[in-house]
């Protein structure tokens, strides 16, 4: 198709889409359908993350997304156990959409594609589990034609950092997978609940950046008031789920994730309802 041709057709699907969307906003109707309608009018380049405000969203009727990602601690969670029962009761089970991709032992640099080690290098290969993430949260709305009213992104992850000893950029890599997805979503009101490494290793003998990484993980908390910490140092005693019993373990007991979901809805909701101007605390303690 000639370029002048595109910019026609594209803007006629923008028109089209435009007007649409009010019509479905009058009628009660969200904002995915609209999406769904400009995509197969101008297709994609790579993923379209776009979760905005639709225009004049009907404020009871939107939904309240949650991506739930990272490594094993995370795999480990499921969130239908507490997590999803949880964010269910406060704000209604059909609007809340929660989406959970997570992949055990898998360092940060592949979810943040800006990552670079502390001496500059990069890998040439990152972001590729985010993608993978992102895809999988594109589907998932496809199946709705509601709004978004909020996001709370819920990240468990650090062992594989500390352990490559990756603590002294964790931060700055925490920080910047927060803002990409902030971006990517197009969503300034981002919130971002981060689960700290739990006192598996507060020696630093076998992952010899664990105490780092967990202040890091502190630290983005305290700066950015869309974002809050969750402690887990209790969760990881006890019987696993294979019924072996464990003690200060990297990985939670049964009982533990059960916790650990509930303790995550916990501080998303008040995070959601932070955003009304209400302060909260910035750490769940057991």
């Amino acid at each position: 198709m000639r370029p002048d041709a595109k910019k026609m057709f594209i803007l006629a699907c923008s028109h089209f889409v435009s007007a649409t969307c009010k019509r479905r906003v009058r009628n009660g109707i969200g904002f995915g359908f609209s999406v769904v309608v400009l995509n197969a009018c101008v297709g994609f380049s790579g993923f379209n993350y776009s979760v905005a405000h639709a225009e004049n969203d009907n404020e009871d009727g939107g939904l309240n997304l949650f991506i739930l990602s990272g490594q094993s601690n995370m795999a480990g969670m499921k969130p239908e156990e507490s997590f999803t029962p949880a964010v269910e009761k406060a704000f209604g089970k059909d609007r809340v959409l929660v989406v959970k991709d997570a992949h055990g032992g898998q360092p940060i640099r592949r979810w943040y594609k800006g990552w670079k080690a502390a001496d500059g290098t990069r890998p040439e290969k990152t972001g590729d589990l985010y993608d993978r993430l992102m895809q999988k949260v594109q589907d998932e709305l496809k199946k709705t034609d509601r709004g978004v009213k909020t996001v709370t992104f819920v990240w468990m992850q650090g062992e594989r950092d500390a352990k490559e000893r990756h603590g002294d950029i964790y931060g700055a890599s925490l920080k910047g997978l927060f803002d990409q997805l902030a971006t990517d979503l197009r969503r300034d009101d981002l919130n971002f609940v981060v689960g700290r490494l739990s006192d598996f290793d507060m020696s630093d003998q076998r992952y010899p950046h664990w105490t780092m990484v967990r202040k890091q993980q502190v630290m983005l908390a305290g700066k950015n008031p869309n974002c809050v910490w969750v402690d887990t140092d209790d969760l990881n005693d006890g019987a696993n789920r294979s019924g072996k019993i464990i003690k200060n373990d990297l990985h939670y007991s049964a009982d533990g994730y059960v916790t650990l979901g509930q303790r995550f809805a916990d501080q998303a909701v008040q995070l959601i309802r932070a955003q009304a101007g209400v302060k909260i605390d910035q750490s769940t303690k057991p």
